[in-house]
């Protein structure tokens, strides 16, 4: 209710839509003080740039009034709301050929600490950063200048996460499909020492049955032989043991 009542009481010049934004419970900061530096630097860009710059505020004041009224009082549905009216406008009104034709301003524009406070000064630093090698370059080295500047030797090591974990995420793919071309040769060296070893393991069987067949044919014929000898020798005892009792006798 506060929003829609300050909305109805701003005008339209200048930046009071956007300030109505911010002096309430959702606490949407940043569009007010991105209205403000536009304005305050609108002579250092060429005619592009003035142009784009009245163009994207009213097209986000107007759309910001027409669009509250429509939607939930809910703060994350009011923030959602806010950011994607502001890319639009951005969008609408080419914002990446009014900043390749005006580089160094838009640099200058960009302030570190904004980057901590203001969510969308965030989303216009990021749609900025899509602008092309230049644009993204220039302002690379503003904001991380800037950050050394507040943090030291902090920033260094920011940035060597950023840039391992886009490492990271461009080796990705080629890193895993050869990881999984390395498993795939795995599992076919296994495949064929397993094939390799069942039939090792065949042969032994087939080997070890050959093997103790033969031996115990050996031992029947074995038995066999021995056999009538064992016979003769316990009828030639008997004879003995008759004629020792015959003696006796």
């Amino acid at each position: 209710a506060e929003i829609q009542h300050c909305l109805v009481n701003a005008g339209d010049v200048g930046c009071g839509v956007f300030e109505c934004f911010e002096n309430n419970s959702c606490e949407i900061r940043g569009l007010h003080e991105i209205c403000m530096t536009f304005l305050h630097n609108a002579g250092k860009f060429d005619a592009q740039g003035k142009s784009f710059i009245k163009d994207a505020l009213k097209c986000k004041a107007h759309a910001l009034r027409h669009k509250f009224s429509c939607i939930s009082r809910k703060c994350p549905a009011i923030k959602e709301m806010v950011f994607q009216l502001q890319r639009e406008c951005y969008l609408k009104h080419d914002l990446c050929s009014a900043a390749k034709e005006n580089v160094q301003v838009i640099v200058e524009m960009i302030h570190f600490k904004d980057l901590l406070q203001h969510e969308p000064y965030v989303d216009l630093v990021n749609i900025l950063l899509t602008c092309g090698e230049e644009v993204k370059k220039a302002i690379t080295r503003s904001v991380q200048a800037q950050c050394e500047q507040n943090w030291g030797s902090l920033c260094s090591i920011l940035s060597f996460c950023t840039s391992a974990v886009h490492g990271d995420a461009i080796l990705g793919p080629e890193k895993k499909l050869g990881e999984a071309s390395r498993a795939a040769a795995g599992r076919g060296d296994m495949l064929a020492h397993s094939d390799s070893d069942h039939r090792e393991s065949s042969r032994a069987s087939k080997g070890e049955r050959g093997t103790k067949g033969h031996l115990n044919a050996h031992a029947r014929v074995k038995a066999g032989g021995h056999g009538p000898k064992g016979a003769h020798g316990i009828m030639d005892r008997a004879d003995e043991l008759s004629d020792f009792s015959d003696i006796r006798r």
